[in-house]
């Protein structure tokens, strides 16, 4: 815990107030998921976007994108819970949003061995961001995003 600590405090403060807002966002995105559902998350997310100023960026957007994707992914990593692929591009999709960084929220599907599996993940112009390793190829996209934020700007 205490090498977590270090490497924590070792971060730059921009850094270190993502992590943070990752490290409160997740789990509360994972515990709306669980009580209210994909939509009902969804729709409160999109909710607090319009209601909110978007958050200074200090970076370019670019690092700022590579910064929040990083720290959510972070957080899932090194945080109290494990989180699902949904929770965490709904995550990262509302972070990005409240920067005033827009991207897509995409959900797959594909059957595996006679089992329906499903993945989402955060695209722009068919780059997705969460997903390096192109993952999310081996899944049939649905044609239209859930979600493009904020849903007045789109």
């Amino acid at each position: 815990m205490w090498e977590k600590l270090r490497r924590f405090s070792a971060l730059e403060r921009p850094v270190q107030k993502m992590f943070l807002r990752a490290l409160v966002t997740l789990p509360l995105v994972s515990l709306s998921l669980k009580l209210r559902g994909f939509q009902g998350t969804r729709t409160a997310l999109q909710l607090m976007l319009s209601s909110s100023a978007p958050v200074q960026q200090l970076d370019s957007p670019k690092t700022q994108i590579i910064l929040t994707a990083h720290m959510v992914n972070s957080v899932d990593r090194h945080g109290p819970v494990r989180s699902t692929c949904l929770a965490k591009s709904l995550t990262l999709w509302w972070l990005l949003g409240r920067q005033g960084i827009i991207f897509q929220l995409r959900v797959g599907v594909r059957k595996e061995n006679g089992k329906f599996e499903a993945h989402a993940w955060v695209e722009r112009d068919g780059v997705a961001l969460n997903e390096p390793d192109e993952h999310h190829r081996h899944y049939a996209a649905f044609d239209e995003a859930f979600s493009a934020l904020p849903p007045d700007q789109t």
